[in-house]
């Protein structure tokens, strides 16, 4: 036996060896004298129990430091425990064991012998101190802590009778100690602090002290539970006497059931917490309707404007989420780029963080469908912590759609925008309108108009519907608005809007984000999952340049929504081998390509110049045609043109003639007849800026010299040849690197918008400014179109800067 390791008797009867096995226990604090039943599930500790079974059923129990430890060592256990001894033991179905144990004697870990299959400890018997003379001030410790104990069973503590008996005829102030202490229910820190207290008088200070705290914190709680019990009691008691009270003046016919409709509309006025103006009205409805005949057909009208009055969030608002990094990262998942309208976002965080009263901002979303505008909407209310509320004003000519109809009217309701407020159910949701710029008027009133107080923040504070009559606060709203086209919305309601552009994406940007979106959107959509089907980047960007072409992704969502039906049929009729869709194939799936690359159509041909034009949904690719024939100086303008581009071409022909001798046209103008006609002649057309295309293929035709494959161009001419500005260019951008175009012919003075051009379209890219048509006429007959040299232009790619050297 190893040193220090001794044996002792317990009760005379009882000899405690020097090693026993060791039972870990979390969660409890084993005293002796203490009854506990425990389970036991760890494999170790079973074998510890079955060592002891099949010796003399004692065993040493300690208390683990962290209870989460489901593998403790003997560093991981306290020194100090009992020695206990196993009365009863269960096997339980599930190969756990329940156990009946008393603790016996204190003991202290000398050592460990053996840590498999059960830990076998080393163990020493703390002997405690024994007095046979009880001094006064222990007796009176001892009786305080026994009148404390019956207050706490008293006051609710669930004390076993048994207990309070065995308590009263302990003698030893020590043991008294531990009986209390494995009743109180103390915490393992605090019970671990008593069993190592050795001194029985000191032990027995310390459960005294534990003991009073338990005992003020019970007697607070039962005082708690008193005062709660004494307001319910009072708030029954007169609910009993209301209803009392009302049952009495029904039998005598001094209430009817307008009065106790007019207490609940009371009751929910209060509750609403309504402004005081709203208030004030709000009771004086109450009270007409209280002096009405339930039947009367006004009461009805009334009845309904109280419940929406009530129903409204006037003081309900949501709290707004200002953490900046977590919102980042929401509006980076759901979307892909739009850096701009994200950093929008996040700066009025920003100010929201530093400046709770910031009034919502009010922005407008312009860009062609299928970019994201409506979407973007929702995932910026997500990013606040707000709630989202969406209508459509497309087609809406009625004023009264968003101002609300006067309550005089049969069936009168509420404008949209108090509509959208009771359904989102706060005053602060962000609140997106779709479609602005497709809003009508007629004989019933401008709704656009009737829009000016709702996005004027220095007005909408006080919005007046027309059913309320009421102001009402939607300040605090975010508002969205979304078009495809800023030309329809009238100059006063787009002055009190931030707009904010979309114009499309490039194919790097569709194939990044039907990765990353689409594509799983529409696995899931239709049932499938990544074992099911495959789409190579080849195939990705096949479908993106060769069966769609748009700058939104509507198209591109169902060509590939098509492809996924396709591959659930396979999946449906119990086809297991996975399906890799490869480029080559899709003709197979889709049929053939729908789009042909315009510029791979023709190849340097007389006459055939590629301009750039700007539609509600996205920049395209114009091709211009001219021919020269004999006639009678006649000019013949075919393709569905407008006014504008008619113009275009006459001055086009006035230049060419007025210049006829520099450009070496040695045609009698008098003797032929010119044909300028542009394809696609179902498709109405018109603008100014095609007047630079319709010049060069002009003049192309008369030199017959043709216009090098591969070059776009973007002006409007004047007859002297200046060459003016357009806009859309990051829209027309976007076309010409759509249709393989890599030379773009651009007004000098629209450089400054090449910042708004995304880098990485800019560096695939070759832009040339031109002044001038003679500077257009230098760069599409040269054999190698160079940029102009301009270094100071901070958006000029690589290329062009070394063609500019050149």
């Amino acid at each position: 036996m190893s040193e220090g390791v001794i044996d002792e008797v317990v009760d005379e009867q009882l000899v405690i060896p020097g090693s026993l096995p060791l039972l870990p226990v979390r969660d409890v604090v084993v005293f002796p004298f203490m009854i506990v039943p425990l389970f036991v599930g760890r494999e170790q500790s079973i074998n510890a129990v079955d060592s002891s079974l099949t010796r003399d059923r004692l065993i040493f129990t300690a208390t683990q430091k962290d209870p989460a430890n489901e593998n403790p060592g003997p560093a991981d256990i306290y020194e100090s425990g009992t020695v206990s001894m196993i009365m009863r033991m269960m096997k339980l179905p599930d190969g756990r064991v329940k156990i009946l144990l008393q603790g016996l004697a204190r003991g202290r870990i000398m050592g460990c012998t053996q840590s498999t299959p059960s830990y076998i400890v080393d163990i020493k018997k703390i002997k405690e101190k024994t007095t046979d003379e009880i001094p006064l001030k222990v007796e009176a410790m001892m009786r305080n802590v026994r009148e404390h104990l019956e207050q706490l069973a008293s006051l609710g503590k669930v004390v076993f009778q048994e207990i309070m008996m065995v308590v009263d005829n302990i003698k030893d102030p020590g043991r008294l100690a531990d009986l209390v202490a494995a009743n109180l229910g103390l915490t393992l820190d605090e019970g671990q602090s008593i069993l190592e207290t050795l001194d029985p008088v000191v032990r027995l200070d310390l459960v005294s002290g534990f003991i009073a705290k338990e005992l003020q914190v019970a007697e607070m709680q039962a005082s708690i539970q008193t005062q709660a019990k004494e307001e319910m009691d009072k708030t029954q008691r007169e609910y009993f006497l209301r209803e009392q009270m009302r049952a009495i003046k029904a039998e005598l016919g001094e209430i009817s059931e307008t009065k106790e409709e007019g207490e609940e509309f009371r009751d929910k006025i209060k509750a609403a917490r309504l402004p005081e103006e709203a208030e004030k009205e709000a009771l004086k409805q109450v009270e007409r309707l209280e002096m009405m005949h339930p039947d009367a057909a006004e009461s009805a009208l009334i009845r309904n404007y109280l419940e929406w009055i009530v129903d409204l969030p006037w003081s309900v608002h949501t709290k707004d989420m200002l953490d900046l990094v977590k919102a980042k990262k929401i509006l980076d998942t759901d979307h892909y780029d739009l850096e701009k309208i994200k950093e929008r976002i996040l700066e009025y965080l920003a100010v929201r963080k530093l400046q709770k009263k910031t009034k919502g901002p009010i922005l407008c979303f312009i860009g062609p469908p299928g970019v994201g505008k409506t979407s973007l909407g929702k995932s910026i209310a997500r990013s606040m912590g707000r709630k989202f509320v969406r209508i459509s004003l497309g087609g809406i000519k009625d004023e009264a759609e968003i101002r609300g109809h006067r309550r005089t009217y049969v069936g009168a309701l509420p404008g949209r925008i108090i509509q959208g407020i009771k359904q989102a159910g706060t005053s602060n949701p962000v609140f997106m309108m779709d479609e602005i710029d497709k809003m009508g008027m007629d004989f019933r009133g401008d709704p656009a108009s009737a829009l000016l107080e709702v996005l004027d923040p220095e007005q909408n504070n006080s919005f007046s519907d027309h059913y309320l009559n009421l102001p009402f606060d939607l300040s605090k709203a975010m508002f969205i608005m979304t078009a495809n086209m800023a030309d329809p919305i009238p100059g006063p309601l787009k002055d009190r809007m931030e707009t904010i552009y979309l114009p499309g994406y490039t194919e790097e940007e569709k194939l990044q984000i039907t990765k990353k979106y689409i594509i799983g959107r529409q696995l899931k959509e239709h049932g499938l999952t990544k074992k099911h089907f495959t789409l190579p980047d080849a195939t990705l960007k096949k479908i993106i340049s060769e069966y769609t072409r748009e700058a939104g992704l509507r198209n591109l969502e169902r060509e590939i929504a098509s492809l996924c039906r396709k591959v659930a049929r396979k999946v449906a009729e119990g086809e297991t081998k996975k399906t890799v869709i490869q480029a080559k194939d899709l003709p197979k799936y889709l049929g053939p390509p729908v789009y042909v690359p315009d510029l791979e159509k023709e190849t340097n041909v007389v006459g055939l110049a590629t301009g750039l034009a700007w539609t509600a949904v996205g920049g395209e690719i114009l091709n211009i045609e001219a021919i020269i024939m004999p006639g009678r100086g006649q000019l013949t303008l075919t393709g569905h043109l407008g006014d504008v581009m008619k113009e275009s071409a006459q001055a086009a022909v006035s230049y060419a003639r007025s210049r006829a001798a520099d450009l070496n046209i040695d045609t009698d103008f008098k003797h032929i007849d010119i044909h300028i006609h542009v394809p696609s002649g179902a498709i109405p057309k018109d603008g100014p800026s095609a007047g630079i295309t319709m010049a060069a293929a002009l003049i192309s035709a008369l030199t017959r010299k043709p216009i090098k494959n591969g070059i776009a161009m973007t002006g409007e001419i004047t007859l002297r040849g200046r060459v003016l500005p357009i806009g859309g260019l990051k829209e027309k951008s976007l076309a010409a690197l759509r249709a393989k175009t890599r030379t773009i012919i651009m007004p000098d003075l629209n450089e400054k918008d090449l910042v708004e051009i995304p880098e990485d379209v800019r560096e695939r890219l070759t832009f040339i400014p031109v002044k001038h048509m003679d500077d257009v006429v230098d760069a599409i007959f040269r054999k190698k179109p160079r940029a102009k040299p301009k270094t100071t232009s901070k958006p000029m790619t690589t290329r062009r800067r070394k063609e500019a050297r050149a």
